[in-house]
C-alpha cells in the first residue's frame, strides 16, 4: 500500500460528528484546505448502510462512536479504505488481528507501521498517559514484565462527553461536582485492556481515575521504587530521555526538575505530552507523571497526528 494517496485534496468523512471528539477532529479539518469533509443528510447519521457508503467512499474516515457502533460497520467496509478508531473497540485487536495498528507513533516501530496501515486505533486518553511512561522501561528491559504497578490519573470534565460536560455546566448543579471524584473503583476501566497490552505487563495496573472541577488537561502518575526493579532513578529518567529522544510531540525533564505544583491543565488546547520523572531524596522512591490535553494527545490531537501520517503529510501539520 502506497503511504500517501496521489491526489491533493482527501475526501474525509467522520462518523459520529456530533460527539466532542468528532466535532473536535471537524474543526481541525476544517481549517485545513487539502480535505474535503463528506456530509451525510441528519437523517441517515443512524443508518448503518448509508453511513458504510459514505466510509466507501471516503480516502479516510473517523469513527467517533460507541464500541458496539464501532464494531458493527467495519465489516461493511472496503479493506483499502483508510480508517481511525478513536472508541476502546479495537484498542488491542493487533493482538489477534494484524490489519489493526495502535496509534501511538512515539512508540518504537509504530510511527512506520502506522503510515502503511488502513486500520489504525487511537489511544484512550489515561492509556496514553500510563503507555508513555511504562511501555518505553519495558522495552528497554528496565521494567519486568510481572512488576506489580499502580497508577492514578486525574482528568478535567471534558472527558466524560456530552453529557458529563453537561452536567458539570448546569446551573444549580450537585455540590459534589466541586469536588475531585475518584471512580471506577471496581478496578475494571475500560483502558486497563490497552494499558496492559500495548505495555506487555503480565498483569493491568491498579488504576485510580480521577476527574475533577475544569474543563481539559490530564496528569498520569506512576509510582515507581527503583531499587525493587534494580536500577536508579537516574537509571530510570535516562533512557525515558533516550527513547524519545529527537521526538517533537513529547518531551522529557530532566529528574527533579517538576514545579513544586504541577497543575493538571498545564498544556490544555496543546497536542503535546510531556513527562516529568521525580524521585525522593534518598532515590528509594520515584514518580513518573505524563501531563497533556485529554482533549489533545489523548484524543482528537492524537487522530489528525496518525491521520498526517497515514496520508503521508507532514506528521505535525494542524497540530499545536
Amino acid at each position: 500500500m502506497e503511504n500517501a494517496l496521489p491526489q491533493q485534496n482527501y475526501k474525509i468523512f467522520i462518523d459520529g460528528s456530533a460527539g466532542t471528539t468528532g466535532l473536535r477532529i471537524a474543526d481541525r479539518l476544517a481549517a485545513r484546505p487539502e480535505f474535503t469533509l463528506l456530509q451525510i443528510p441528519e437523517a441517515d447519521r443512524k443508518n448503518l448502510e448509508a453511513r458504510a457508503a459514505a466510509i466507501n467512499n471516503a480516502d479516510l474516515a473517523f469513527l467517533c462512536l460507541p464500541d458496539a457502533a464501532a464494531k458493527e460497520i467495519i465489516p461493511l467496509l472496503r479493506p483499502d479504505v483508510r480508517v481511525l478508531d478513536t472508541s476502546t473497540a479495537h484498542r488491542t485487536a493487533f493482538q489477534t488481528d494484524p490489519t489493526w495498528v495502535y496509534g501511538l507513533p512515539e512508540l518504537h516501530g509504530q510511527r512506520a507501521a502506522i503510515r502503511a496501515a488502513s486500520r489504525v486505533a487511537v489511544p484512550g486518553c489515561y492509556a496514553t498517559g500510563f503507555i508513555t511512561l511504562v511501555a518505553p522501561l519495558v522495552a528497554c528491559g528496565l521494567l519486568g514484565a510481572a512488576q506489580p504497578l499502580s497508577c492514578y490519573g486525574l482528568s478535567g470534565y471534558s472527558g466524560a462527553g456530552k453529557s458529563g460536560i453537561a452536567q458539570y455546566t448546569a446551573p444549580g448543579r450537585d455540590a459534589a461536582l466541586q469536588s475531585p471524584r475518584p471512580y471506577g473503583l471496581n478496578l475494571t476501566h475500560k483502558h486497563l485492556p490497552e494499558m496492559q497490552a500495548v505495555c506487555g505487563l503480565a498483569e493491568p495496573p491498579v488504576f485510580c481515575p480521577v476527574v475533577d472541577d475544569y474543563y481539559a488537561g490530564m496528569e498520569v502518575t506512576v509510582p515507581l521504587h527503583p531499587a525493587q526493579l534494580g536500577h536508579t532513578a537516574e537509571e530510570l529518567a535516562a533512557a525515558l530521555a533516550e527513547y524519545y529522544q529527537g521526538e517533537g510531540m513529547v518531551t522529557v525533564h530532566p529528574l527533579n526538575t517538576a514545579p513544586g505544583f504541577l497543575p493538571a491543565n498545564t498544556l490544555a488546547g496543546k497536542d503535546t505530552l510531556e513527562i516529568y520523572p521525580t524521585a525522593s531524596p534518598d532515590g528509594k522512591r520515584m514518580l513518573l507523571i505524563s501531563l497533556f490535553d485529554n482533549l489533545g494527545k489523548g484524543s482528537s490531537g492524537a487522530a489528525v497526528q496518525c491521520m498526517n501520517l497515514m496520508l503521508g503529510l507532514p506528521e505535525g501539520t494542524g497540530l499545536v
